[in-house]
């Protein structure tokens, strides 16, 4: 039971496993946050605009069922956007990072040194 335990631990303690339960605890936040932004600032205004009181609960009837197409357009703008965050929040900063990191050229060689010399003597010649 000591060995799991330690296992355990060292797995917890390597870094991924504590990264990746910080992010889905800040995304599932993030989440909420951008649901009440949407149910509660967002659809209000369209819903006024539409002269409607509640925009999530509008439906369209067909043969007797429910299309709630209010609700689904509540789903639809949190995931514009949490998709545009996610864009301009993480994928836009880690582009970035990574095209500086290609940027910065890799110490040049003994014998890229040695040809560029030859060359540049051939030059002078």
């Amino acid at each position: 039971m000591g060995k799991i335990i330690l296992g355990f631990r060292q797995f917890i303690l390597r870094g991924n496993a504590v990264d990746l339960t910080v992010g889905i605890v800040i995304g599932a936040a993030f989440g909420a946050l951008v649901s009440s932004l949407v149910a509660d600032i967002l659809t209000p205004i369209l819903a006024s605009l539409t002269k409607t009181t509640d925009f999530s609960k509008l439906v369209w009837l067909l043969n007797g069922s429910e299309i709630k197409y209010g609700n689904f357009l509540n789903v639809l703008i949190s995931f514009v956007i949490v998709s545009f965050a996610v864009y301009f929040f993480v994928v836009v900063p880690v582009t970035k990072f990574t095209r500086k990191k290609d940027e910065i050229s890799a110490p040049t060689s003994e014998e890229i040194i040695l040809l560029q010399d030859i060359r540049d003597t051939l030059k002078n010649r």
